[in-house]
């Protein structure tokens, strides 16, 4: 597999943010899209995303086949939280590393969970997704949603060769689809897609990222879904 560049490396933070102001969109308003629940928050917001990126969802959805839809899992994350997210993960490797310092620690964190002030999700622009049926089940990806390379042996990685026939044929339908759209794609996590932020301005070699981090969408847009869920023992992805 070709070399992966990590969120954490330098060239990442240094793309230019020329902040557009698109509002955030609330995607269980768009009948084409499913929006899975398993990561809801109190307020609704992890079903929101930036209204470019709402467009190119939609877009997408329309490459794939009719018996098939884009099962949304999150798209927006609130700024606190990722930096809760983070500095768990990175006191877990110093736990379990003493030897290391904090800069080790944080790299080994940042290939599961990026550092807050380059993380997608929380510009609004990023979305973690599958494919499912018409019907709601979900199709074979290799890993579930959300796997970390621990778990996986690193079949979380999109280019992972050690998946099935069927998996890896449904991967590269999501990713063709997502790819014809716009959107960029984290190589070490098969769902993790995103446009507008700096990861995909530095893939893309756009001169800079249109979205920054957004303070999410007006009070009035949330949807209650129940309380703020508690990120799983082994950590929550970009």
């Amino acid at each position: 597999m070709p070399k992966i560049v990590l969120l954490s490396d330098p060239r990442i933070a240094q793309v230019p943010v020329r902040e557009c102001g698109e509002p955030l969109v609330n995607l269980r308003t768009l009948e084409a899209l499913r929006v899975d629940t398993r990561l809801a928050d109190a307020e609704g917001l992890f079903a929101h995303v930036r209204l470019s990126v709402a467009d190119r969802l939609m877009a997408a959805q329309t490459r794939l086949p009719r018996a098939l839809r884009l099962l949304i899992v999150e798209g927006f994350r609130p700024a606190a939280l990722q930096e809760r997210y983070f500095a768990e993960s990175v006191a877990t490797h110093r736990q379990a590393n003493p030897e290391w310092d904090d800069r080790r620690a944080a790299r080994e964190a940042s290939k599961y969970i990026s550092p807050p002030e380059v993380a997608p999700h929380v510009t609004g622009g990023a979305v973690d997704l599958t494919l499912c049926t018409v019907s709601g089940v979900e199709l074979p990806m290799g890993t579930q949603v959300n796997a970390t390379p621990p778990e996986s042996d690193e079949a979380c990685h999109t280019g992972f060769p050690g998946i099935s026939a069927e998996a890896r044929r449904n991967r590269d339908t999501l990713g063709a689809a997502l790819s014809a759209a716009g959107f960029v794609n984290y190589p070490t996590e098969w769902w993790h897609w995103s446009h507008g932020d700096r990861y995909w301005a530095f893939t893309t070699g756009a001169a800079t990222a249109c979205y920054g981090m957004s303070d999410g969408p007006p009070p009035a847009y949330g949807m209650s879904d129940g309380p703020t869920p508690e990120p799983p023992a082994s950590g929550i992805p970009f």
